[in-house]
């Protein structure tokens, strides 16, 4: 950014400076960030972005500003989701296996965590799904078990705008489930299988698929 563009920031419509910035971002921009840049105060950002959401439900826009994985991004209105796919994914949708979901599944539940402790939720090797996972950005290494050293996954800022979530503890109650979830690990606590990385995964001979 030249120092000519850098001095005339402060003075342009905030407003429209929101509006042109959130236009391009790829990821949810956080009201730190866009005070930066915009040379405000975090304050009267966040005043500016709520403002500018309220107005958009007002006029009915096709489109909505939400804040998303702690930052501020435009997304299209669900009523509108038939249009946008139609046109967006021209009938193909992005779509996870069963075993993928119910993998990133434990993850966002029960972060961070091992691969081997994933396995022994789902009774399966989970190593093929992981790295799909890893691939897609829906979740990422988070350092390593002290007692193991094994690397530990937690899910990602992507993760949470995908799902639509500002942060984990919005994620769905999962009391009606713990029975089963619990019941299943304990049945392996008393060793995890020892999978071969390479070996196909149980996710291979699934055809089953879902969409993300």
């Amino acid at each position: 950014m030249s120092e000519e563009t850098n001095g005339t920031v402060a003075d342009l419509d905030l407003k429209p400076a929101l509006e042109a910035i959130l236009m391009v971002v790829d990821e949810p921009a956080t009201e730190e960030h866009l005070a930066k840049i915009l040379q405000r105060p975090k304050r009267q950002i966040a005043d500016a972005l709520r403002a500018l959401a309220d107005e958009y439900t007002v006029q009915g826009r096709g489109f909505e500003l939400r804040m998303i994985a702690g930052g501020w991004r435009f997304y299209s209105r669900p009523e509108y989701a038939a249009a946008v796919e139609g046109f967006v994914l021209d009938g193909q949708q992005a779509r996870l296996t069963q075993a993928a979901l119910e993998t990133l599944a434990v993850v966002a539940y029960r972060q961070p965590v091992s691969r081997s402790r994933v396995s022994a939720v789902r009774g399966v090797n989970c190593d093929g799904v992981m790295r799909t996972l890893l691939q897609r950005g829906l979740v990422e290494e988070a350092g390593t078990e002290p007692e193991t050293g094994a690397i530990l996954y937690t899910t990602t800022n992507y993760f949470l705008e995908r799902m639509g979530l500002r942060g984990l503890d919005e994620l769905p109650e999962l009391a009606p489930f713990l029975p089963e979830a619990e019941a299943i690990e304990a049945e392996t606590q008393e060793g995890v299988p020892s999978f071969d990385p390479d070996a196909p995964d149980s996710e291979d001979a699934d055809d089953k698929t879902t969409e993300l």
